[in-house]
């Protein structure tokens, strides 16, 4: 997709902000097998010089497919030729969505008042809110089931960028270009709503398989705005074409 950069100075800063950040992915896979293989947790852990070495570079890893991110997202939206509005939109909105679930993790590097209060402690930060990370978690995901967990808000936040460009670029074009638009765009906001309700929930303590009663009423007010929405997106068309 870089190809559609119109300056070949971004498309290079594009293909080299590519190559970074996918250096720092596998670095930080590296670092997390070392730690597995060491039958040591990766994340958080400062328990050793050396343990606080490999968080620290999984730390920097992070950072860098952050700007990647930015740098090549920005480059494919301001700056780029994409006649399909629907494929232009799902990327700026993806873009600024994923970001958002990115930020989170800087959220999780925060110590805890425990781990402040104890200078012994051997972890600093953790993706549980209202409790620990040594909690229970959903099968395969790890996702606490006690407590919030920022992990939730964070997995879908970022895979936007996937998501959304994927919607639209399977709508069929028989739809038609701004019927197509409006589905990404309505898309956008329910997938947006639903990454600030997973983060909220999360910042509330609540295991996102427990929710309250608030959540579960937000939730299903954001579900019926998606369904109006996309309800008037379907009512038009069918006007449209009488």
């Amino acid at each position: 997709m870089l190809s559609m950069v119109q300056r070949p100075v971004l498309r290079r800063i594009g293909w080299w902000a590519g190559t970074i950040g996918a250096a720092a992915s596998l670095l930080e896979i590296v670092v997390i097998s070392i730690q597995v293989i060491r039958g040591l947790g990766s994340h958080f852990n400062v328990s050793t010089p050396t343990n606080q070495l490999f968080y620290q570079l999984m730390a920097g890893g992070v950072t860098l497919m952050y700007c990647a991110t930015l740098a090549i997202g920005a480059s494919l939206t301001m700056f780029s030729r994409i006649e399909d509005r629907a494929l232009a939109w799902s990327l700026r909105l993806g873009l600024i969505i994923a970001l958002v679930g990115l930020s989170v993790g800087f959220l999780m590097v925060i110590p805890t008042a425990t781990q402040l209060a104890d200078p012994t402690s051997a972890t600093y930060g953790s993706h549980s809110v209202g409790g620990d990370d040594a909690t229970g978690g959903i099968f395969f995901l790890g996702w606490n089931t006690a407590h919030g967990d920022l992990r939730v808000s964070h997995f879908i936040g970022m895979h936007a960028l996937q998501v959304l460009p994927i919607l639209a670029i399977t709508l069929p074009r028989a739809l038609g270009e701004a019927d197509r638009l409006r589905i990404v765009l309505a898309a956008g906001a329910t997938y947006a709503a639903g990454t600030a309700l997973a983060l909220w929930q999360a910042l509330r303590g609540q295991s996102v398989i427990h929710p309250d009663a608030i959540t579960i009423t937000a939730v299903g007010v954001t579900a019926v705005l998606a369904a109006m929405s996309f309800t008037i997106i379907a009512a038009q068309r069918r006007h449209q074409h009488r």
